[in-house]
């Protein structure tokens, strides 16, 4: 029997980071294992992200402020629940989830929370006047979204153990699920990587070390150009690639940042990379580097690995126990000693060793985060709870 469930979501706008890109790869693995997937969002139907999607989107927007109250999304849910085996919440602290479990709530379809990191402590010393009105938010609205779930989804085992502790009267049916990405293409990585060196010719012939993300000031790009910096003065033919949107006008702070350390000629910003030239970017970097000091996944690191792109990350990346296990990169504090050290431990390896990482890189990605692996997971999880089962998914 075929599972049918709903994912719920604030906005599927790309430049909010991993869950609308985690929702549309978790859509697409559960379609080609034939299940059904439907999508509601919050954004405005004229807004363009939900167009080529894998599935049918229904955009009930634009809701109202930041926290997108929108009064007609509860109707729509009354209305639309009894099509679906059960409703997966994607992040918190929003409309959304509150709207979910005030109609679900002792209803016969069960409803899941996936956290997306947004119960990490890092948000509650970063922004302690946020985390105040979350504070006053937390004990009629989000605590009891948790614990009426059905479970809470965790990407890893680091984020679970974090989300206990922001918040007291926290309770929740925790459960890992594995999470991740179908990976970027490697069939013609040549040939995407000489897209990508066309556009930034620059680039040609030079050692590149690739931060693709947000420009966002969690994302550590200070800490990796000033870690950079020493290292681009010795070797010239090193070259920094920061490849994202940008966000709180970061950028212009960070090319001051390098223009002081003398280092700006050796850094290329890209700006927002899709499609053949995202997946030249990798093909193009010999490592990938993320200095983050707070992040749930990393669907960018996970890309970087299936690109048998070695990863240099900080112990705030919540899968950095099983890159290091796997040996498929390093992990290190996020402070600029430990961005330096990242940067050394990479330069300090014989070519040899560098193509033994890259190698574990791939199966690290194929045994851990290949999106169907976690499509796979939560499907067993919807058909464990709602006694469903079928041929392919053996509980």
């Amino acid at each position: 029997m075929t599972v049918r469930y709903l994912h719920v979501i604030h906005s599927l706008n790309p430049e909010h980071g991993g869950p609308p890109q985690g929702v549309k790869q978790l859509a697409s693995a559960a379609i080609r294992l034939q299940h059904q997937v439907e999508v509601v969002t919050l954004d405005s139907p004229a807004t363009p992200w939900h167009r080529q999607w894998p599935c049918t989107v229904h955009c009930l927007g634009p809701g109202l402020l930041k926290y997108g109250f929108a009064p007609q999304f509860p109707r729509w849910l009354r209305q639309n629940v009894t099509r679906f085996d059960a409703v997966i919440v994607n992040g918190l602290w929003q409309y959304h989830s509150f709207a979910t479990w005030r109609v679900l709530r002792g209803s016969s379809v069960p409803y899941y929370v996936f956290a997306h990191g947004m119960l990490d402590p890092w948000f509650k010393r970063q922004y302690p006047l946020k985390h105040l009105k979350k504070l006053l938010y937390w004990p009629w609205a989000e605590c009891r979204v948790l614990h009426d779930a059905q479970a809470v989804l965790f990407t890893s085992h680091e984020e679970m153990l974090l989300a206990r502790q922001s918040f007291n009267r926290y309770s929740a049916k925790e459960v890992v699920v594995s999470y991740g990405t179908p990976g970027l293409p490697v069939d013609d990585a040549v040939a995407r990587r000489e897209l990508f060196l066309q556009q930034h010719p620059q680039l040609r012939g030079k050692r590149l070390f690739l931060f693709l993300g947000r420009i966002h000031p969690k994302k550590g790009c200070d800490l990796l150009i000033e870690a950079f910096a020493p290292i681009a003065r010795l070797d010239r033919s090193l070259h920094l690639v920061l490849a994202g949107p940008y966000q709180t006008g970061m950028q212009a702070r960070l090319t001051r940042l390098a223009q002081r350390l003398e280092v700006a000629h050796a850094i290329t910003w890209t700006g927002m990379l899709r499609g053949d030239l995202k997946a030249g970017a990798f093909h193009a970097a010999e490592t990938f580097v993320l200095p983050s000091h707070q992040e749930n996944f990393g669907i960018a690191v996970a890309e970087a690995l299936s690109c048998r792109i070695p990863v240099l990350i900080s112990n705030k990346v919540n899968i950095w126990r099983e890159v290091c296990a796997d040996q498929a990169g390093f992990a290190a504090d996020d402070t600029l000693a430990g961005t330096r050290q990242l940067l050394h431990k990479w330069l300090a390896l014989s070519r040899e060793e560098r193509e033994r990482m890259a190698h574990n890189a791939a199966r690290c990605f194929s045994q851990r985060f290949h999106i169907d692996t976690a499509a796979i997971n939560i499907l067993l999880l919807l058909a464990q709870h709602r006694s469903i089962r079928q041929p392919g998914l053996a509980a």
